[in-house]
């Protein structure tokens, strides 16, 4: 698979769902890595068994029936529901050559998926006031197709992204998703679009370069 990111960074991609607990471990451990400068950056696509993971600012009221293992994840926002048919992306970069600016990764993090999901064919946006990334549903109504949760520790980020591939739609009903009631949840599948796992890695490592030329501080973007 072709892909524009640089030897410095190490590209993982498993072929296997991987345990929510499992990743989160080898993440805090390749973080430490990373920022003592013993382990090259990383860039990881998976999937997980069906888990509810709470980020630092989750409300007790908004886990409304935990019928999948709850784990405190230590990123920011709330509940998020991950599982079998979405993709994963796991991004641990060192922002302490990168600018220090973690406004910046988020907003090419962001900009990252948005590109992506505009080459296989679907326009989404960012939604002032609102995390994550948007589309038209079905109905005609805004909903939420992907997820951003991240976390920096000695200047090396943690965790990423999700986006809805083809997930089980009801498994996100025992959850508030990121705490907004309003709005519903969607996916390529709903949207009549039948994309592969592989096919969604190829389109987002192809906009690799573009991602990492986005990570600069605000003032200079």
């Amino acid at each position: 698979m072709s892909t524009d990111l640089p030897p410095e960074i190490e590209l993982r991609i498993s072929t296997s769902q991987v345990p929510y607990r499992e990743a989160l471990a080898e993440m805090e451990a390749r973080n430490r890595a990373i920022a003592a400068g013993e382990a090259r950056e990383l860039v990881w696509l998976l999937e997980h068994p069906p888990v509810y993971t709470a980020g630092t600012s989750a409300a007790g009221d908004e886990l409304l029936d935990p019928r999948f293992e709850v784990v405190e994840a230590g990123r920011g926002g709330r509940y998020t529901y991950h599982g079998p048919g979405q993709r994963i992306g796991y991004v641990l970069l060192d922002l302490g050559r990168r600018g220090r600016d973690v406004r910046a990764f988020v907003h090419a993090l962001e900009g990252w998926v948005i590109a992506t999901l505009a080459d296989i064919g679907l326009e989404t946006w960012r939604a002032p006031g609102r995390i994550g990334i948007w589309t038209r549903d079905i109905d005609g109504s805004e909903a939420k197709i992907g997820a951003i949760g991240v976390r920096v520790r000695r200047w090396v980020t943690m965790h990423g992204f999700s986006v809805n591939l083809a997930p089980d739609l009801s498994h996100f009903g025992g959850i508030v998703p990121c705490g907004i009631a309003e709005f519903g949840v969607t996916s390529l599948a709903r949207l009549g679009i039948d994309l592969a796992p592989e096919a969604f890695d190829a389109a987002l490592l192809a906009r690799a370069g573009d991602f990492l030329a986005g990570i600069k501080p605000c003032e200079n973007r």
